[in-house]
């Protein structure tokens, strides 16, 4: 996803190779990430399709089976592989991270503390804003998530953008040789009011913090104590509405048989006069009936600078 090494950056130029990881998009709502191996096969509802008819074909293409049916091979973005991973824990979605992203001000060359590592959504989001010279440092209480994420990391080509450690940071805090250093922090805490006196050593002079939580009686707790040691308190919820666009066919009603040289049919009515309905093409657009609603506050705040 995001390498090192700049003849393998992503893009849309660049082929597939054996060993990579793809995005076999079905539709919006169907995708899965694979990775490429020359030999092997994927088999889904519209037919069986080679890896090795992928190898060499650019990221976009749409590839066929022995059906006839049809996917793409997309690269995998943290947008998409932020709606393909595994969940091992509730995770931010797109519209809490570019807001997160933009509101910490992450550019390339910062380097970020996270404690909340989870299911990584967030985390590989931040390593594409901080790359090529930042660095994340991302915490998580439990070792075998920990473990689970650092594949991912792997996997994706993020291994040295993010380093992934295990550590309870509400009761030990962030390790020491980060103190002054990290122009963001974010915490995705049960109790992230136990950390913020740590992530307030952590961040330089004017760093920003932002912690997400679920509740708002955490939201409430965690603004009494950061006050303290930082101003500009702020909390968002963010609320994302989709909207699906698609051509449908209505129908045209014309009395008296006027347009009859479009494609038409007769309707009697019941007064025994007719009616030509005719059949007309328009673009809709209505509100998805599945958006999420309700997934978390995003609190920020700002050191405090020391005169």
């Amino acid at each position: 996803m995001l390498v090192s090494d700049p003849a393998k950056k992503l893009s849309s130029n660049r082929s597939i190779g054996n060993g990579d990881l793809v995005i076999v998009y079905e539709r919006h709502d169907n995708m899965k990430a694979v990775t490429v191996s020359e030999g092997s096969v994927l088999q889904n509802r519209f037919g069986v399709f080679k890896h090795s008819d992928w190898i060499g074909k650019p990221f976009g293409s749409k590839v066929f089976s022995n059906k006839g049916g049809f996917v793409y091979l997309l690269a995998p973005t943290p947008e998409l592989w932020t709606l393909v991973l595994s969940h091992r824990t509730q995770i931010l979605y797109i519209a809490d991270i570019s807001f997160v992203v933009m509101y910490l001000d992450i550019v390339p060359g910062c380097l970020v503390l996270e404690s909340g590592t989870g299911s990584g959504s967030l985390t590989t989001s931040l390593a594409r804003a901080v790359a090529p010279t930042g660095h994340v440092y991302t915490f998580d209480f439990h070792e075998q998530r920990a473990g689970s994420a650092r594949d991912d990391f792997v996997r994706t080509g993020l291994s040295n953008l993010v380093t992934v450690g295990v550590r309870d940071i509400q009761g030990e805090g962030f390790p020491d040789e980060f103190t002054g250093l990290a122009d963001a922090v974010f915490l995705d805490l049960p109790q992230p009011w136990l950390a913020i006196p740590s992530a307030s050593k952590m961040l330089k002079q004017d760093g920003t913090l932002c912690s997400f939580s679920p509740c708002i009686e955490q939201v409430q707790r965690s603004s009494e104590v950061l006050q303290t040691s930082f101003t500009d308190i702020r909390t968002f919820e963010i609320l994302l509405r989709t909207y699906e666009v698609r051509e449908e066919k209505l129908e045209s009603i014309q009395g008296n048989g006027s347009n009859a040289s479009l494609p038409c049919k007769r309707r009697q009515c019941s007064d025994g006069g007719s009616v030509i309905s005719s059949p007309i093409s328009s673009v809709m657009a209505r509100p998805c009936g599945e958006a999420r609603g309700h997934t978390g506050y995003l609190t920020f705040a700002r050191l405090k600078c020391l005169i």
